[in-house]
């Protein structure tokens, strides 16, 4: 990865050494002040959709861990760390370093450099003549970042604006950040705010020589931006170097670890990964443990509601429960028992009175459903064998998928893949899933619902066998979701499998075999 790219952004048009002190003293806590800064620690020795790392391999994830408590926000804020510099310093390289050193899932890398403020006319004309300072405090929406991190902080999805250094322009299009474990928020003036250093848990100052950062600089704006040699010498003389010894600088002393050299400087990154490490195991994060937690002896939530269980539904159950049911049996009475599940969960949406006219003259008071649209969310992949029962009953349903699959490794749940209709949040959302035994990946699912701005008490989870662990997991962190299911089991083993259960319900109906230590989350979650 390249190194960080310098501050560039749309500040006041001048600032005199008297309001840039003043500035200064603004934006930057008295020492000793509040509380006593952490002990320093000094080893001798851009943005992408978040990163998840396994000890596997590198992918890309748009997903976070559904620590949820009963209020449905999380459990455990992230763990933010700061990452400060000089511009080419090396701060995006270090933090990728601590990344693959971390070997954490749910790792968000934030650069700081998508924050510029957007130019006016006469600013981007100055900008265009290499006359702009963009190495200065005010050239950064402070108040975007602050919001944006308190978001990530807590588990939120964000819109980031993505800026065009060629242009000196924001983007038109946004991208989308999910919370993770792990924030690490990297630019030249991430210490540069007093509100800002309240959201960081780790400050680490990367320390590299200005020499080095010039020539960094050199290679990197001559290559990828279009510059001139002239036109960046200019540039870092008039802004980047003063900037540099009257705010980043002295930043250094706000820092908890300073970096020299950079990524050249592996002792000091093991000391961060092992102080990031030892935070971790200090909040507890583990996915198991908060969902064991918030399962506990009480009756039943009243959000639940389960098909009447007449003989039709138990004899349907019966058949699809025997292990010898031939696969042709097994898909033709789930299908059956799907579409009476789709029907139940369609009579508990909002009705309003209304008359119409019969063929015969005659007024007719009847109902008619009172919502704006019905769409369908399936978790793939049983989920989306339930999508032919609702197509059947609703004209023109829309239909999003959303893919969650468990990590080997860790055995949490990861959202790998998401197609929603646009313009969902005032829809009734119908979420699908065969069945659910924790509730994990049914509370992962929920969660992106509720990041695209669906209201809880618009989504219906939909399956046709829950666990009464899964039941509880969802309706204390979401206690407005409404939970229809056909029936539900009372157990569920060491393997998480529901007891006495259907089998792996996915393996069945496409014939697929399942791996032994499947669990009936996992039909979804395994593909």
């Amino acid at each position: 990865m390249a190194a960080a790219p310098a501050a560039e952004g749309a500040p006041e048009d001048s600032h005199d050494s008297n309001s840039s002190a003043e500035s200064l003293d603004r934006l930057y806590p008295a020492v000793g002040s509040s509380k006593p800064p952490r002990k320093r620690t000094t080893s001798q020795c851009k943005s992408e959709p978040p990163l998840l790392r396994t000890s596997k391999r590198t992918i890309y994830t748009a997903g976070r861990p559904p620590w949820y408590n009963e209020h449905g926000t999380q459990s455990k804020e992230a763990f933010v760390i700061g990452l400060g510099g000089g511009s080419a310093s090396g701060k995006t390289t270090v933090a990728t370093m601590i990344i693959e050193a971390l070997d954490v899932p749910w790792v968000v890398l934030l650069s700081m450099d998508s924050f510029y403020k957007v130019l006016t006319k006469q600013q981007q004309e100055q900008a265009a003549s290499n006359d702009f300072n963009f190495d200065h405090p005010d050239a950064f929406d402070f108040d975007l970042i602050i919001a944006t991190l308190k978001k990530l902080k807590q588990g939120k999805s964000v819109k980031i604006p993505i800026y065009d250094f060629t242009t000196h322009s924001r983007k038109k299009e946004w991208k989308t950040l999910y919370g993770a474990n792990v924030i690490i928020f990297e630019g030249i003036m991430a210490f540069a705010d007093k509100e800002l250093l309240k959201l960081l848990d780790l400050k680490i100052f990367v320390d590299t020589d200005s020499d080095i950062r010039l020539v960094r600089r050199l290679r990197r704006d001559i290559s990828e931006r279009g510059r001139d040699i002239e036109g960046v010498i200019k540039q870092y003389n008039k802004f980047v170097k003063p900037a540099f010894d009257q705010y980043i600088q002295p930043t250094m002393r706000l820092a908890d670890i300073v970096v020299p050299r950079g990524s050249g400087n592996t002792v000091a990154i093991d000391l961060i990964v092992q102080h990031v490490h030892s935070q971790l195991e200090e909040r507890e994060l583990s996915v198991r443990a908060a969902l064991a937690s918030a399962h506990q002896c009480h009756p039943l939530p009243q959000t639940l509601s389960v098909l009447k269980s007449t003989p039709q539904v138990r004899g349907m159950h019966t058949i699809i429960r025997n292990k010898e049911t031939s696969r042709d049996e097994f898909i033709f009475y789930s299908k059956r028992l799907m579409r009476l599940l789709i029907e139940h969960a369609l009579s508990l949406l909002p009705f309003q009175s209304c008359t119409v006219q019969t063929p015969q003259g005659q007024d007719y008071e009847g109902r008619t459903y009172s919502g704006k649209q019905i769409t369908g969310v399936s978790i793939l992949r049983a989920g989306e064998t339930m999508e032919p029962a609702l197509r059947a009953v609703c004209k023109d349903v829309r239909i999003g998928t959303i893919l969650i699959q468990t990590n080997c490794n860790t055995g949490e749940p990861e959202l790998h893949y998401l197609r929603l209709p646009k313009d969902i949040s005032e829809d009734h959302v119908i979420l699908m899933d065969c069945t659910v035994s924790t509730g994990a990946a049914a509370m992962m699912a929920v969660r992106v619902l509720l990041d695209h701005d669906v209201p809880e008490d618009k989504i219906f989870l939909l399956s046709l066998l829950m666990a009464e662990m899964g039941v509880h997991s969802v309706a204390y962190a979401f206690p407005r979701v409404k939970i229809i299911t056909t029936a539900v089991d009372k157990k569920v083993n060491d393997l998480f499998r529901i007891i006495p259960g259907i089998g792996n319900f996915g393996d069945r109906y496409f014939g697929t075999d399942a791996p032994p230590d499947w669990s009936d989350d996992e039909d979804a979650l395994s593909t």
